[in-house]
């Protein structure tokens, strides 16, 4: 079986995606298709997976596929000639900005919101890793922004897709979450509601960020995918357990 995509209509001159658990050969809760190395799965299936998913993509080979060590943290890093192929330099990165053609950018979800950015002027894109940390330190803003300073783009122009993630409803935070929102100044009569306990929209604060730097709302496209719900076709830490695969998405400029 080939690794099956979820597939984003970003621009023709672009392949973006999201990988789904189908088409690979992992098993039990990292079944099948996971192609991360940092979240306890065997290394043979890994390799194997990342194999197969090279053949579905417009790239070379596995090699082609930038994978970062993520940390939920705001370090944005450049892949170019320079930097491609040193895995040093993609240590406790959680979003990656390109202008290379044929190299797969992306990152590693499991409920964190995966975000494609893409400047069809200048050509560019990039991939961010956006758990509830990285959100409250702005890093689809940062990630933007430094699409700004690199390649100048331009807000406006940007496309944005947010993919599948953990929804409001399933996403229960304790009061010290909702507090480090508050203090960052989200607005949280928008993104917050109370249950049980507090629950946040990390979808919505994500949109909101990049809406305030001037990106379009039209420009911004969701799946409205929840991985929480969802878990026959996504990986759900929260569901699963953290020892469980990773969802990748990925963005290719052709």
């Amino acid at each position: 079986m080939s690794p099956q995509l979820l597939y984003y209509d970003l621009d023709p001159r672009v392949t973006a995606f999201s990988t789904t658990r189908h088409g690979g050969v992992s098993q039990g809760n990292y079944g099948s298709l996971n192609i991360n190395s940092y979240c306890g799965d065997d290394p043979a299936s890994v390799a194997e997976n990342r194999r197969l998913l090279s053949l579905e993509l417009p790239v070379p080979n596995a090699s082609r596929l930038v994978i970062p060590h993520q940390v939920h943290d705001s370090v944005v890093q450049v892949i170019d000639e320079e930097t491609l192929g040193h895995q040093e330099l993609i240590e406790g990165v959680d979003a990656l900005i390109t202008r290379l053609p044929g190299v797969c950018i992306g990152v590693s979800t499991a409920d964190c919101i995966p975000i494609i950015i893409y400047d069809p002027i200048n050509h560019c894109a990039a991939a961010v890793h956006a758990g509830w940390r990285g959100t409250v330190k702005r890093i689809a803003e940062k990630t933007a922004r430094q699409m700004y300073s690199f390649y100048r783009s331009d807000y406006g122009e940007m496309q944005v897709m947010i993919g599948p993630g953990i929804s409001l409803k399933n996403f229960e935070v304790g009061q010290e979450v909702y507090d480090e929102f508050l203090q960052a100044g989200f607005p949280m009569e928008r993104i917050a509601a109370k249950y049980a306990k507090w629950h946040i929209d990390l979808p919505l604060c994500n949109r909101l960020q990049l809406e305030q730097l001037g990106v379009r709302p039209e420009n911004i496209r969701e799946t409205g995918i929840c991985t929480y719900d969802h878990t026959d076709d996504f990986f759900s830490a929260r569901r699963l357990g953290i020892a469980s695969g990773r969802i990748y998405t990925g963005v290719i400029l052709r």
